[in-house]
């Protein structure tokens, strides 16, 4: 019984990392036409390029900040609350799906 509860932990602490390992697919069922209507609407490249010069785009490219898809839709949800957007948290997935297809492509590189 020992030997079974013991490998019982393992697996159950194991598990963890093998859901990391094969990625969450945050951006499965997100809504790509509202979220580039919402990019659109909010002006994002605008405020990007005054923030970063030129045409915005160098934002997509910050080293190291933007390393998954998790870490892109906070991200999109810092812009939310810090410009007080009102975004209800599909939205934010929405336009965070359209940014990770427009630019960073995490769900599609291989686990």
């Amino acid at each position: 019984m020992k030997t079974l509860t013991s490998a019982l932990l393992a697996l159950w602490l194991a598990a963890p990392s093998v859901a990391l390992a094969q990625g969450t697919p945050i951006f499965r069922d997100a809504d790509l036409p509202l979220g580039e209507k919402l990019i659109q609407e909010h002006k994002c490249s605008a405020c990007h390029a005054r923030k970063m010069g030129g045409d915005g785009s160098a934002i997509y490219r910050p080293k190291g900040r933007i390393n998954n898809a998790g870490a892109l839709r906070g991200m999109v949800e810092y812009c939310n609350t810090e410009l007080s957007l009102s975004l209800f948290p599909e939205e934010v997935t929405a336009m965070a799906a359209v940014l990770d297809r427009d630019h960073y492509h995490f769900e599609s590189r291989p686990r």
